[in-house]
């Protein structure tokens, strides 16, 4: 029969799946509407958005009770640790998930704009990072840590590639400065999006390798 710890844990562990499930829901649906016109969708981000809370305060209430009643061993310890770091990290990707639909509204003729700045393949590559963020939680696999800093790297090199062009293009035609303003702000987010996710990865690997390392460390040995 499982202890009480080993309940708790479980607990904690399909907590974190679902709250990072529902994060990578609401990134997917952001991405949606920053690819197509705006429809219904927010209402499905705000109520995402109040599950994700909930669950953040859940995981910090058996985080605590754990502390208090029980003596986890040292790897369950870097889990918990990691738990609350991963629940935080996940709601700020929640947080800007909203943002960028609310900025979303202030670009006019966004199809052109879309396509003009290949902005699809920056969606694209941060549907991609979420899902293997939430992969590498799920499987607790060196590799799937190592592919999320290889995605991210992407991300970071399309963003100051793109952002650039945008500033260039607004000089230029003046009826673009509010779409484009408000673009870069998008793609700003986008990549707080992704190093939030490589925050993640980061834990992960403490809660596997019992040591700290940041994705540079990891990416210079390529």
């Amino acid at each position: 029969m499982a202890s009480h710890l080993e309940l708790e844990l479980d607990k904690l562990r399909n907590t974190i799946i679902k709250i990072t499930n529902l994060a990578e829901n609401q990134v997917f649906e952001a991405m949606g509407i920053l690819l197509s016109e705006p429809i219904s969708e927010k209402k499905v981000i705000k109520k995402t958005e109040h599950k994700i809370d909930k669950l953040d305060s859940k995981i910090e209430e058996i985080c605590q009770n754990v502390f208090a009643l029980q003596q986890p061993v040292a790897s369950d310890l870097r889990f918990i640790m990691s738990a609350m770091h991963i629940s935080n990290e996940i709601e700020r990707i929640g947080d800007f998930s909203i943002n960028i639909i609310k900025l979303n509204k202030s670009i006019s003729k966004k199809q052109n704009v879309i396509e003009k700045f290949n902005i699809t393949a920056i969606a694209r590559a941060i549907e991609s990072i979420i899902i293997k963020t939430n992969v590498c939680f799920q499987t607790f696999d060196n590799k799937e840590i190592e592919e999320v800093f290889i995605i991210n790297k992407d991300i970071k090199n399309k963003i100051e590639e793109t952002i650039p062009e945008i500033i260039s293009e607004m000089t230029k035609n003046s009826q673009l400065v509010v779409s484009g303003t408000n673009l870069v702000m998008i793609l700003k987010h986008l990549e707080r999006v992704g190093d939030h996710c490589t925050n993640i990865a980061e834990s992960v690997y403490f809660v596997i390798n019992a040591k700290t390392i940041r994705h540079e460390n990891i990416l210079s040995k390529k």
